[in-house]
């Protein structure tokens, strides 16, 4: 398991799609506008399926799977 720390910025830096050789799965935790920042970023690299969502007064948790994108 991997635990990084990311910090939302205003830089939207695209990459292209990257392959993996199977599926990740990925949770993310945080305040509301972080988690779809992230998410979106995701999506840029990877076919993101959420696999579930979380909601708390100031923050949610969403579990993800990323696939390489087709």
């Amino acid at each position: 398991m991997w635990s990084p720390e990311f910090e939302p910025t205003q830089e939207w830096i695209p990459t292209d799609p990257i392959r993996l050789v199977g599926s990740v799965s990925a949770t993310l935790q945080g305040g509301y506008v972080a988690v779809d920042q992230f998410r979106a970023a995701l999506g840029v690299a990877f076919a993101v399926d959420e696999r579930g969502a979380a909601s708390g007064d100031q923050e949610q948790e969403m579990d993800l799977r990323l696939t390489t994108k087709r």
